[in-house]
């Protein structure tokens, strides 16, 4: 799979990356706190594809660093109609829902912060979302995604079936 990320790397020019979210975690010891950071990093070529990755390290540059490596190994290519998604579309993850509608041009994305990043990278210029549940980073992330990789064009869909629509 991680030959796979480099291919699409290479054919799409080169991908930008997000850090949504950074946490901190810590550990108590005899001599007090010891600190250690995970992030949570979107990248996309803002043309289709998109990934994410979650990184954790000691420092805060090493865990997005590990992040964005995550997230160049889960690339994924997203169908869109122009500058919206083809239909509207429910993708969930544990305990979040979230809701997708496409939007006419010149809506822009209507969405919250997490969702806005990975949309954005993946190139979705006008959409409406609403997020049910629970609003973790991790979790509406992982929902969006799930979301996105659920859209067929129509073409597909009658490749898949066998008849015109």
């Amino acid at each position: 799979m991680a030959e796979a990320a480099v291919k699409i790397e290479q054919e799409e020019g080169p991908l930008e990356d997000t850090v949504v979210k950074i946490y901190r975690c810590a550990k108590v010891v005899k001599g007090g706190r010891r600190f250690s950071f995970s992030a949570l990093v979107v990248a996309g070529d803002r043309n289709g594809t998109v990934g994410f990755g979650y990184g954790k390290a000691k420092e805060v540059p090493m865990s997005v660093e590990k992040g964005l490596k995550d997230a160049k190994k889960s690339l994924s290519k997203v169908a869109l109609i122009g500058a919206t998604i083809p239909h509207t579309v429910i993708g969930r993850y544990r305990a979040t829902k979230i809701v997708l509608v496409p939007a006419s041009p010149g809506t822009g994305v209507i969405a919250g912060s997490s969702a806005r990043a990975v949309l954005e990278h993946a190139g979705v210029h006008d959409v409406l979302t609403k997020i049910y549940g629970s609003t973790c980073a991790k979790n509406v992330v992982k929902a969006t995604m799930d979301g996105l990789r659920k859209l067929r064009t129509k073409e597909q869909i009658e490749a898949l079936r066998g008849v015109q629509l």
